[in-house]
Formats: structure tokens, sequence, C-alpha cells
């Protein structure tokens, strides 16, 4: 594996499975990464790192347990019930949150996955406008979870921004009450669901974001359940006719 993010020398590695423990020594030039949240390692499909064998005391537990779901190409073929559709920019991006986020009800799961950068907030700033939220919509990344509400054409309910990205552990799900904000009578929005994918209910909405090129962007819409079917359905029609 090479880096070519500003400030560091170039790393070789290897691509490791799930539970394999990296070999001795490791290259030294891994202490001079000065963003580790920036870190591009796209060809890399699925990987782990375990922090007792990986002795950086600069990178944070929470990224060497992290592994790398959200940049698969998504198949070319879609399944039955998911919608497929482009983004030109970060502000069709919100339009298309902000319609889909007209149509949300209390309860509802929607799970965002992509890359770094791909527009996963953006989204979230167009949902949260469709609710009706007057609130500035930030990224949750270091406090894992921003509320905000909604307008009182949705009875102001709360809406859940959370990014998982930074979590340490799966057992910090209970100290964060996750289950609580998904089980609600609010909507739940996730950055990095990947990261707790054992715990997530089976009914819930993913919206899968590819990056394709600076300013493109690749959606998919993949419903879980039929409460989610339905919502694809509606959007669809609102949406694109």
């Amino acid at each position: 594996l090479s880096d070519n993010v500003s400030g560091t020398s170039r790393i070789v590695g290897g691509v490791f499975g799930e539970g394999e423990a990296l070999p001795e020594p490791l290259p030294s030039t891994i202490l001079y990464l000065k963003d580790y949240s920036t870190v591009n390692l796209a060809p890399v499909s699925s990987f782990i790192l375990h922090p007792s064998s990986f002795p950086c005391p600069r990178l944070p537990r929470s990224m060497l347990q992290w592994r790398d779901m959200s940049d698969q190409r998504l198949p070319a073929v879609q399944a039955i019930n998911q919608l497929d559709f482009m983004s030109h920019s970060p502000a069709q991006t919100e339009r298309v949150g902000q319609r889909l986020g007209e149509q949300l009800q209390p309860g509802d799961l929607v799970l965002l996955i992509g890359t770094f950068g791909v527009g996963k907030t953006h989204l979230v700033k167009g949902l949260a406008r469709g609710l009706g939220a007057d609130d500035l919509v930030t990224s949750p990344s270091f406090v894992l979870v921003n509320e905000y509400r909604a307008g009182p054409q949705h009875q102001a309910m709360p809406i859940y921004h959370v990014d998982l990205y930074r979590l340490a552990e799966t057992a910090e799900l209970a100290t964060l009450g996750l289950e609580e904000l998904w089980a609600g009578d609010g909507i739940c929005l996730i950055e990095w669901p990947e990261r707790v994918a054992q715990s997530l209910p089976a009914e819930h909405l993913a919206i899968h974001i590819q990056h394709l090129s600076e300013t493109k962007r690749r959606m998919r819409l993949a419903p879980h359940g039929p409460r989610y079917v339905s919502l694809v359905g509606t959007f669809k029609g609102t949406t694109f006719g």
C-alpha cells in the first residue's frame, strides 16, 4: 500500500484479512502521518488493524479498528425496489435530501454510506431542511451525536445526526444510547453505520453515495422493510415523476 497524504512519507505494507496481525517490523514512516482522518486507502476493500500489534501512539484506538467498507463500488445491477440516480453538485445532493426529508416519519432510520468527502453531511443538511429544521447542520465527528429539531409541520420531532467514525469500541453503544435514538419518536440519521453493523435494525433505508468525479456522485437508495420500500416509491414519484 502507498499513501499520498500531504506531509507524509511513502508507506509500503500489505493487505491483511480480518483477525490477522501485522508483521514486524512495521515501517517507521507511519509515524509521519499528520492527519489520519484523510488517509486514502480506497483500493483496499476490507482491512482491520489491531492495536495490540500496531504500537503507534499517534493514532487513536478507533482509527486502528476502522475498516474501509464505505468506498466499495456499487454493483452495476441494482436490486428490486432500489433507486439509482446521479448528483452533479453538493447543492443537488442537498436538494435530493430535502425531497426525501419531506417524506420522513417518526421512527425512520436512515444509514448514510460513503467514504470521506463524498457528501454525506450535505445530504443530512437537505434531509434536515426537508423536515423544516432551522438548526445549523454540522458533522458530529467528535461529539458522535448532534440533535436538531424539525419544524412545526413535523411536530418539532427530534432529528438525531450520528457519526460513528470515531467510535472506539462497540461497547460504547450502551453509553451512547444509540438504540434509544433509532427506536424513539424522532428521525435517526447515521454516518459510518458499518461500525455497528451487527447491532442495526433489519428495517432501515440505506443511502449509498459513490464518488465518480470532483462534483459527480452516484447515489443508491436501498430500502429494507415495507416502510422503506414505500418511502423510496413515494420519493421516486415526487422527485422524478
